[in-house]
Formats: structure tokens, C-alpha cells, sequence
């Protein structure tokens, strides 16, 4: 078993680690691997190597790619046979399930579309709010290296940090913070914080894009699971569609239900369409969240699942996180825009194996 763990170095080392080599990778904590092999890949035969190397290509744009995969970012502008490079020049190793989990997990987002506007009118009375001035955000990492990955959040009273508000104190008081626009559904609004980012269509017609800026602090508590433990959903029928259509059949206690989750996420406006943590335009089944506490962002990876209506076997790159996000076995499948892509990534729950694809030695 090899080990993803905590280490000085901004590279991949390869040397120093053990007798069988470890994997080390800047400030990652502990994440069992298993070495393996092209043939061991569920459907392998049946990717779309260029498809998949493009994207892999694409993600060498950004700076963690590079530093992960350093000159293979280079030579694989100018592969001429995508398979070949591949497994010529990286090692899939299979990413362990923690002792705690029975199996991983697939889900699926996607890119929402609200309707707004830029004045506060009826029937766009709910505000999208960008980060709040009176927002505090501590980093310890210069004291503490090992939190490098967390941040406190909240507010100054008198000289003591407190929590921020959470979401039903927010909602019911108007924040100190700027306003992109205001939308028509409380619920869209919610949904947008869960995707992390979307598209706003206009009064006047125009549409502007939006993305993750900052959080509150507080910690996401999945309303869905909330409306399973009540007895509202069974948990065999819980999606996406199934919690938006009882929101809409119980317009008096979506306050309740919303509130559970004390998360409040904040938003800045965006040039392009959806792109991720990453900062690159993210590709529809192509670009996965993922937790970063266990895989690199900017990591080339290799994924099998299946449930009753999808089976996805292909090369993905880690491109985005999210607040749902947690585990080592657990990815969010970005799905596209589109009521397809909705209808898709509502109902994605599959369960999932992993496999993270780094540089062979001396390669």
C-alpha cells in the first residue's frame, strides 16, 4: 500500500520515501493508494484517449497540473497517439476506500440558469449576495502548516471572533455586502450555492455568469438527508428533482427546510461559462470536484461507475471542489448546462472507484 502524505516539497519525489516508493505530494494528508495497471481499468479499451488527453492538456494550462505533472504537460502538446502517451508515460494507482466507507460515491452538478435583475423588484427580491465586508478570514497556515487546507471564518465583536451569520440570520437581515443581482426563487437561489456556479438571464435579456467566492463558515448539512430523517422522502427517491418539487409543494415550510443548512455561499460575477476551483472552463463528464484534502486539484484521474440509468468508465481531471465534497472515494461529476444536464446530475448516485494516474519514474 503506498501513502499520499504530508510533505515539504511543491513536486511529485519519487526518491527518499521507502523501499517501494512512496507517492509524496505537496501538503496532502494520508491517502492509501494501491499501484496498478492499464488493463485493470473497467473498459479501458473503450476511452476516447484523444478526448482524453485534450483534457488533460487544457487543465496543464493552470499551475497545479504543472506541478504535478511537470514536463509531460509539455510533451503532451504534441502527442500523435493519445493511448500510447498515456500509458507510456503515467501508472494508475487505485485510491482505497477509508475503513469507515463501504463504497465510494459519483454524483453529478451542472450549471443552473436563474432569472434576475439588477434593480430589487418584483418578483427578483432575493439577493445574490457577493463576499460581505464585515466577513473575517483567518489563515493559520503561516503557524500551523498542517491546517494549510482550512480557513476560520467569522466576525469581530469588540476584539473576540465570532461565528458569522448563518443562513437564516442572513436571510432575514440584510448583509453588509455588495449585491450582484436579485433573483425570482428563493429555491433556484439555494440550488445555485450547491452547484457553486450558473448563469443569470436578465430582465433586459442579457445574462451574466457567476461563480464561488467565499463561504460563511458554517458547515454544509445536506437538506436532502434532513428531509429523509423527518420522513418527507424516502431515501430510494431522493434527487435533486424529488427535494426541489416538495419545496414547491410545501411553500410554508421552505424556510425550514433551507435554514437546515446554515452554509451561506457567496458569489462573484465570472467572463465565461462554469469553470471550477481550478480557474479553467470546466468539461462536461470530463471535470470532476473532488475533496483536495485527499487528491490534488489539478490531478489526472481514472473513474468507474454504474447505477441503474448511467455507466461512466473515463479519464476525468480534478478541477473543482465542494462543500458536499468529502472523502477519498468521492467526486461530483460536472454534467453541462441544459435541462439535460440537470435531469442527469439530479439523479446521479452511483457508486464509485477511483484511480489517480501519476508519472511513472524516470519517465
Amino acid at each position: 500500500m503506498k501513502h499520499l502524505i504530508l510533505y515539504l516539497s511543491a513536486f511529485l519525489l519519487f526518491t527518499g520515501c521507502s523501499k517501494e516508493p512512496q507517492v509524496c505530494f505537496s501538503n496532502m494528508p494520508e491517502t492509501d493508494l494501491y499501484k496498478s495497471d492499464f488493463s485493470q481499468l473497467p473498459n479501458w479499451h473503450g476511452e476516447d484517449y484523444a478526448n482524453a488527453l485534450e483534457s488533460f492538456v487544457q487543465s496543464c494550462k493552470t499551475a497545479k497540473t504543472k506541478e504535478i505533472y511537470a514536463d509531460l504537460c509539455i510533451r503532451a502538446a504534441d502527442v500523435t497517439d493519445a493511448k500510447e502517451f498515456l500509458t507510456t508515460y503515467f501508472t494508475p494507482y487505485k485510491i482505497a476506500l477509508p475503513e469507515s466507507s463501504q463504497e465510494g460515491l459519483l454524483t453529478g452538478y451542472y450549471e443552473p440558469e436563474l432569472k434576475g435583475s439588477l434593480s430589487k423588484k418584483e418578483p427578483y427580491i432575493y439577493p445574490l449576495y457577493r463576499t460581505p465586508k464585515d466577513l473575517v478570514i483567518v489563515d493559520l497556515s503561516e503557524q500551523y502548516p498542517e491546517l494549510k487546507s482550512y480557513r476560520l471564518r467569522g466576525k469581530l465583536v469588540g476584539n473576540r471572533l465570532v461565528p458569522y451569520h448563518e443562513r437564516k440570520d442572513a436571510v432575514e437581515n440584510e448583509l453588509d455586502a455588495e449585491v450582484i443581482c436579485y433573483t425570482d426563487s428563493k429555491i433556484d437561489l439555494f440550488f445555485l450555492e450547491v452547484q457553486g456556479s450558473g448563469r443569470v438571464t436578465l430582465d433586459d435579456g442579457s445574462a451574466i455568469f457567476v461563480g464561488y467566492e467565499n463561504q460563511n463558515g458554517h458547515k454544509y448539512a445536506s437538506i436532502g438527508k434532513y428531509l429523509v430523517n423527518i420522513g418527507e422522502i424516502p431515501l430510494e427517491n431522493i434527487s435533486l428533482q424529488s427535494i426541489k418539487a416538495w419545496l414547491q409543494q410545501n411553500p410554508s415550510r421552505i424556510d425550514e427546510v433551507l435554514n437546515y443548512n446554515k452554509s451561506m455561499v457567496f458569489f462573484r460575477e465570472k467572463e465565461h461559462a462554469a469553470s471550477g476551483s481550478l480557474g479553467v472552463v470546466l468539461t462536461p463528464t470530463r471535470s470532476i470536484a473532488v475533496d483536495r484534502k485527499y487528491i490534488p486539484l489539478g490531478s489526472m484521474l481514472y473513474l468507474s461507475a454504474q447505477d441503474e440509468v448511467v455507466e461512466f468508465n473515463r479519464v476525468v481531471m480534478a478541477q473543482d471542489t465542494g462543500g458536499a465534497i468529502k472523502g477519498s472515494v468521492r467526486a461530483d461529476m460536472f454534467m453541462g448546462y441544459g435541462e439535460e444536464a440537470k435531469e442527469v446530475a439530479g439523479r446521479l448516485k452511483a457508486p464509485l472507484k477511483l484511480w489517480i494516474l501519476l508519472p511513472k519514474e524516470n519517465s
